[in-house]
């Protein structure tokens, strides 16, 4: 085998250094490079996990991170494109394998995808990239590095997704849930890595939210008595009585999935995480707030009829004010029942008769706002009263009147 001593002084002992050089000579005891190293193996603490380490110098293509000791390891800098790397920096690396022969730990960044993975080097937890190359019922069939892998459809987003054609040559970053060498499958996990990063954008959107501000966010469901709105990471619940200042019956009559909205945090839960939103307040101030300025006592206005009850209607006079109209104030005349005067999205003449801003309360006239009550008929009045006729019939019991 030949002698590689001297590419070995060459790459590891700057010029000038004879005498170390000696000594070096004398270490190697004449044994070649491939020689010194074939005796190291990768053992697993070194060949897998993550570890924290600190780069210590930056190359044109790779980085040198120190673990402390004599354990050292090069990552790819084309891991960081979204990050640039500075001396000193610590951070989180995976450990890909061992390089016995160069005494080096071969790493990606925690979260980026593997530069090199083989049937070898390839272990559960690791990140790493495919392509889609199919799509079946069970899910998608991507190709890592020339080897087959499958993603289960429950595994490729955080929701479900109805049709996952859409996914068809994307390249996906996803991680390793299950290897069997012999039977050569890999099971990958997308929604494992999108978890993780919607958990930190969690944690760092609960520390800069604040009750009192305005967000933006996307509905991601509707439910009876409300939605939920995705804030960037984190949801918050739009309560159906938050969604306006008018009555709601039902919040699918105002937002529907993937509507973008602007919403005003009301509350945060700091040991629940439960955030109130509301739209009605984000979009402007209660009406009821200067209700009485337009609405006193004896004002005229029209109001339309939103709901029909056996003691009256409910009118609304604008977005967010709305007033009772009693059956007693529909009509001089005797009424059944509320419905034989007015019906739903009829629009009436009205007259307020009382408010109460603080209770939110509106009463309304329909009567009074069209005609006073009808004097008496003064003929009426002053005929005689009719005597009661006289019974021809007597009555049981022989009295007769």
């Amino acid at each position: 085998m030949t002698n590689n001593n001297e590419d070995y002084k060459a790459k590891f002992r700057p010029a000038g250094s004879e005498a170390l050089d000696a000594q070096v000579d004398a270490a190697l005891l004449g044994l070649s490079e491939d020689e010194l190293y074939a005796d190291k193996q990768s053992t697993p603490a070194e060949s897998q996990g993550s570890r924290r380490g600190k780069i210590v110098s930056i190359g044109k293509e790779d980085v040198f991170v120190d673990f402390g000791g004599k354990s050292q390891g090069i990552v790819p800098i084309e891991q960081f494109e979204d990050q640039e790397p500075i001396v000193g920096m610590e951070m989180e690396f995976n450990v890909e394998r061992y390089d016995a022969r160069e005494g080096l730990l071969m790493l990606s960044r925690k979260g980026a995808a593997a530069s090199s993975v083989t049937w070898e080097t390839l272990v559960v937890g690791q990140i790493v990239e495919g392509t889609v190359t199919g799509v079946n019922k069970g899910g998608l069939e991507l190709e890592v590095k020339t080897m087959r892998a499958f993603m289960p459809a429950g595994q490729v987003e955080l929701f479900h997704v109805p049709d996952l054609s859409q996914f068809l040559t994307q390249r996906l970053t996803a991680e390793v849930t299950q290897v069997e060498r012999e039977g050569r499958n890999i099971v990958l996990s997308r929604r494992n890595i999108l978890e993780r990063e919607r958990e930190e954008q969690k944690k760092k959107l609960l520390a800069e939210l604040a009750p009192g501000q305005i967000r933006r966010g996307t509905v991601r469901a509707v439910m009876d008595f409300g939605a939920f709105v995705d804030l960037g990471g984190v949801d918050g619940l739009l309560h159906v009585s938050e969604l306006s200042f008018r009555r709601v019956r039902n919040p699918a009559e105002l937002v529907k999935i993937g509507d973008v909205l602007d919403v005003k945090i009301l509350k945060i839960d700091p040991e629940t995480s439960k955030i109130s939103l509301s739209l009605k307040q984000a979009r402007g101030v209660d009406p009821w707030t200067t209700a009485a300025e337009r609405y006193a006592v004896g004002a005229q206005l029209t109001g339309r009829v939103t709901k029909v009850e056996s003691f009256g209607a409910f009118i609304e006079v604008e977005e967010g004010i709305e007033g009772l109209l009693p059956v007693s104030e529909m009509s001089y005349q005797r009424i059944k029942h509320p419905s034989d005067m007015v019906k739903e999205g009829d629009t009436l003449a009205l007259m307020v008769i009382s408010i109460d801003t603080l209770a939110r309360r509106l009463a309304f006239s329909h009567k009074q706002a069209n005609k006073p009550e009808p004097e008496p008929d003064p003929a009426a009045a002053a005929a005689p009263a009719v005597a009661p006729k006289k019974r021809k019939i007597p009555l049981r019991g022989g009295l007769d009147f």
